[in-house]
């Protein structure tokens, strides 16, 4: 027996992007399990990735080309030869591309988040045919934009220095399910006599284990982050000096804030007053005694209407304390922006000539519905999906399915498994694990450069999403060189190596070592030096004004909430979120019968009073609904869920659900304020006892 170790990375979307170590027997990924050297990682993995070779090995992987024999959706299919389904692939194509190229349309998140496997050689491939783009907002285009308002960049509070903080607010996430390794850092601050404090409408495990968990109606946090401003400059909680230097627009912004009291607060976000004073006093309090205050803010602040502005103005807060002074002080959404991502090499946006029309992949079950118009363009003939499961994760999910049951539409789906979307298929392509192909990773949660390198060979005949596309662009006739890179070629192009970020990089080197940390500093704006055009955190924010938004920090209600929409509200009068179930990753690893036997079934938390009202027990089943669709799920009465909301843990396969149904039957296609983002926890439904 011939046993070996290979150095790895996970591919999901997760911040955590940990450091695999896979043992090779054989041939054989008999365990994958967390690098102990690499420092975010530690030796510890979550209880999905722990869990990988059970993936990879799976007795449903998809393992070789099929083509469609029943009905769309119907999930049946019969294998074809490789040959025979690229040829069909580019005949199709071929034809539709003389027409009209933008009629075909790929569709693609981060099933893998590799630069190589993601979007290097697709993207180069619809480039050069010329399709319609996608716009890729369906996680965290909000919060992003709002970010980069204030702070300039995704840049923030390195993921290793949180356990230095002296208080940590965990703003809109549930890390012990999304964010281990911060957890495990947060942990150690609570250790050493730091607080914790949960902001999130769900008592989620998270908050179950902090000092204190503070619970505002969905899309209220923007709210919440101006009454604390608010209490902050009225009892002057500044740090004065950070303010005259490293800062623009506080004048306007303490007129803007003076409105913004606490008890209006309170009201606006159906929490006390005295929530709303202490909240703001022990954040100032403790940065005016030079000790570090942190924010970790996560994606599920910004998935409401207005989510960017919410993201924006709690960026705000670190400045106006000073905590940026530290290195375990300040905020952090995401790293990515430290990465300097070589884009154009990855990518090679200039194959496109000309202009393209650009989906937003929120809409794509209103796009797959329209008719040709000049608005609009052509009508979509063609999808090819990959890195995604739509069918299940998109919103407003009975227009999406609608769509993607057209007979008309050419659907190319590369898969590990036969999802919901893969059942509506016409060629349906075996596609490569993480543990069977190389690639090269940025994260948005640490600091470091991360290697995969292939631990096994491809099961039965799955390539990677290179080779598909190589493949094809060779049948579609594309001879520029970039068609020919080798994936290796393709990851040692991914940083621009004159950055003195990534200095020293070197791809060969990277994969022997498995991880390299950026050349960033510790406290990246102890010092001002914002990556903004002023230089300075801009409270006052001039390229908002050119975009048409509010140029200071301010409050944009949700889409659907018995305050906005009372209306709306006296058919569906409750607030509905569906966070990250513990055990599954989006919809990835909900196939797994060991992880979803654990996870159960779907569930509905629903608070007490809410529960009684409508003659709900726990336990029984109950109906979701609203005007756009419904689910069932079993109800979980319990006071996790505040009054007036109800919280269904997501996102579950439909074909694996009592129903056939999921979350985002009842989701909206509406965007966000800012960044086209998707408004999924921006909802009102109703219950009722089946």
């Amino acid at each position: 027996m011939t046993t070996s170790i290979v150095r790895a990375t996970c591919p999901h979307d997760c911040p955590d992007t940990c450091a695999l170590l896979v043992t090779v027997t054989d041939g054989v990924a008999t365990e994958v399990r967390g690098d102990p050297d690499h420092p975010t990682t530690a030796g510890v993995l979550c209880t999905k990735v722990s869990r990988y070779t059970e993936r990879t090995y799976h007795k449903d992987r998809l393992l070789y080309p099929m083509k469609r024999i029943g009905r769309k959706g119907e999930g049946k299919f019969e294998r074809i030869s490789w040959d025979e389904a690229l040829d069909t692939i580019a005949a199709r194509l071929k034809e539709i591309a003389a027409r009209s190229p933008q009629a075909i349309l790929p569709y693609s998140y981060c099933g893998t988040m590799g630069l190589v496997q993601g979007e290097s050689m697709a993207a180069r491939f619809f480039h050069k045919l010329g399709a319609s783009l996608l716009d890729r907002t369906i996680c965290s285009a909000a919060g992003g934009v709002g970010y980069k308002y204030s702070i300039g960049a995704r840049i923030g509070t390195d993921v290793e220095q949180f356990q230095n903080a002296k208080l940590i607010l965990i703003w809109g996430g549930n890390p012990i399910a999304s964010n281990l390794h911060f957890w495990m850092r947060a942990q150690e601050a609570k250790r050493r006599g730091a607080k914790l404090i949960a902001i999130d409408p769900y008592r989620s495990l998270t908050a179950e284990k902090c000092h204190q968990h503070i619970a505002p109606l969905p899309g209220t946090d923007a709210a919440l982050a101006l009454g604390m401003m608010h209490v902050l400059i009225a009892e002057n909680l500044l740090d004065e000096d950070y303010i005259a230097r490293h800062t623009l627009g506080f004048d306007q912004l303490q007129e803007r804030v003076r409105e913004w009291t606490p008890q209006r607060t309170a009201q606006t976000c159906g929490i006390t007053v005295e929530e709303v004073e202490q909240l703001a006093r022990e954040y100032g309090a403790t940065a005016r005694r030079g000790e570090p205050v942190a924010i970790r803010v996560n994606y599920g602040v910004q998935r409401t209407h207005g989510g960017g502005m919410a993201v924006r103005n709690i960026a705000c807060l670190p400045a106006l304390v000073g905590a940026w002074r530290h290195a375990a002080g300040g905020v952090q959404l995401s790293t990515s922006d430290a990465f300097p991502k070589n884009n154009h090499a990855l990518q090679r946006p200039d194959l496109l000539q000309g202009q393209s029309r650009t989906i937003n992949m929120i809409e794509i079950g209103n796009a797959l519905l329209h008719e040709a118009s000049p608005e609009f363009g052509p009508k979509i003939e063609a999808l090819v999906v990959y890195n995604s499961n739509p069918v299940a994760v998109a919103p407003e999910s009975p227009k999406v399915a609608q769509g993607f049951a057209r007979e008309d539409l050419f659907t190319v789906v590369l898969e590990h498994f036969q999802t919901d979307t893969a059942d509506h298929a016409d060629i349906l392509l075996p596609a490569t694990t993480q543990l069977e192909h190389v690639d090269i990773h940025t994260t948005y949660g640490h600091m470091y450069m991360m290697a995969n390198n292939a631990a096994i060979a491809p099961l039965g005949e799955a390539k990677p999403n290179t080779e598909v596309f190589r493949l094809l662009a060779a049948r579609m006739g594309f001879d520029d060189p970039c068609f020919k890179e080798s994936d290796d070629d393709i990851a040692a192009q991914a940083f621009n190596k004159d950055d003195v970020r990534a200095i020293h990089f070197d791809w060969d080197s990277l994969k022997k070592k498995g991880w390299q940390k950026l050349n960033m500093p510790e406290a990246p704006f102890a010092d001002g030096g914002f990556p903004t055009p002023s230089g300075k955190c801009e409270f006052y924010c001039e390229r908002m004004k050119t975009a048409g938004l509010d140029p200071l920090p301010a409050y944009v209600p949700p889409h659907e909430s018995l305050a906005s929409s009372p209306e709306l509200g006296k058919d569906y009068p409750l607030a509905m979120i569906s966070p990250p179930a513990r055990n599954f990753l989006n919809s990835t690893f909900v196939n797994v019968e060991s992880l979803r036997n654990t996870e159960g079934e779907p569930h509905l938390d629903i608070h007490p009073l809410d529960a009684a009202h409508r003659g709900i027990e726990d336990g029984n089943p109950v109906r979701i609904f609203n005007a756009r669709g419904s689910f069932v799920a079993k109800a979980r009465v319990t006071e996790k869920a505040r009054q007036g909301l109800v919280v269904g843990l997501s996102i579950w396969w439909k074909k694996l659900t009592a129903d056939g149904k999921n979350a985002n039957e009842v989701t909206s296609q509406r965007t966000t304020d800012m960044g086209n983002g998707p408004t999924f926890y921006d909802v009102l439904v109703q219950v009722e006892k089946v």
